[in-house]
């Protein structure tokens, strides 16, 4: 059985690839050092499953990183383990610094000595993100050719990872794929996170705080379909390429927020007269447009999205519903204000 190590894979994207990957019958070694965007709630299903390991772990412990390669001889790593938040990168820029970019360091260097010793290359396949590219005028797209402009700490901390996994790919030999998804929403995702915030608020008969105008502008995936397409890079991608993950479904914050209303009335969520949309001020640096040129995955390797946005926001407001009480629990942890509930 083929061993494939997923790194952050207790966080959202990476429980969602994890079970995918277990689905496809691959044996899954979990590294995650459980920080607050991971939960063990996102895992707890798969501790049954004989082909699954979980280790309690920073990528940057580079020793120990290496011990596993050596122990499991897996034949690629997909890393998700990362800072996302972007309020929080503006808060504490040294935490992305940290994991974002030491943390790529120590796992490209513990490769780099697996491989010297045994003698096999590994595929490292690294999840960055759609925001290295910045603000996109209207009518443009970013293609991966693209000249990196990142607006926040977090997306200048991804972009400078991206740099290091093509630098070692061109100085070692290293196998390094990039993928750059657009924004993910679906089930398991942390509520700080925009749609999980305004379920949350929906649910909690609280206000629906949006930065400045509420007109910026994201392009969606749900997370199930960009793990097909995380999955298909690794396999069918080429090395050293870059691959954007797409759906060309662009719609501004407000749209969003409204059509979060609709789902719930259609699943028969009582809609109090606080739960509306409020405006609130816009945080620093913040991008107005994000748009991706997803062509380059379509041609080479024949993947397309799946999910409308209709059914994948129901889907999600579906699932946090069904499991309210464990974000309740989670939303609780020092993220009151993250989460709108006092602007």
């Amino acid at each position: 059985m083929k061993k494939i190590i997923v790194t952050g894979g207790s966080g959202f994207i990476g429980s969602n690839l994890i079970r995918l990957l277990l689905k496809k019958k691959y044996f899954v070694i979990n590294i995650d050092k459980l920080s607050y965007s991971a939960n063990s709630y996102n895992i707890k299903g798969f501790k049954q499953n004989r082909n699954y390991l979980f280790y309690n772990l920073d990528i940057n412990k580079t020793s120990r990183i290496l011990k596993i390669l050596e122990k499991h001889k897996p034949i690629g790593i997909f890393n998700l383990a990362a800072e996302t938040h972007v309020d929080r990168s503006i808060d504490k820029a040294h935490h992305f610094i940290r994991s974002n970019i030491v943390g790529v360091y120590s796992l490209l260097e513990a490769i780099r000595k697996f491989e010297n010793k045994k003698q096999k290359k590994l595929k490292l396949l690294q999840v960055s993100t759609d925001e290295v590219y910045g603000d996109i005028p209207k009518k443009q797209s970013a293609g991966e050719n693209h000249n990196y402009n990142p607006s926040s700490p977090y997306s200048a901390s991804k972009a400078a990872a991206d740099q290091f996994l093509k630098s070692y790919s061109r100085t070692y030999g290293t196998k390094i794929l990039i993928a750059h998804p657009c924004n993910n929403y679906g089930p398991n995702q942390h509520p700080e996170k925009f749609i999980p915030k305004m379920i949350f608020n929906i649910l909690n008969n609280r206000p629906l705080p949006l930065y400045g105008n509420g007109k910026n502008i994201r392009e969606w995936i749900y997370v199930k379909d960009n793990c097909e397409a995380l999955l298909k890079i690794f396999l069918k991608g080429k090395n050293g390429r870059n691959y954007n993950i797409g759906t060309n479904i662009k719609l501004k914050n407000t749209d969003i927020a409204s059509r979060l209303l609709d789902v719930a009335k259609r699943n028969k969520i009582k809609i109090s007269k606080n739960t509306k949309i409020i405006f609130v001020k816009d945080r620093p640096g913040h991008d107005e447009r994000y748009a991706l040129n997803s062509n380059r995955i379509k041609r080479e390797i024949k993947w397309k999205y799946k999910t409308s946005i209709s059914k994948g926001l129901f889907k999600t407001i579906e699932w946090y519903s069904k499991n309210y009480n464990y974000f309740k629990q989670i939303s609780k942890k020092n993220i009151t204000k993250r989460l709108g509930l006092k602007v």
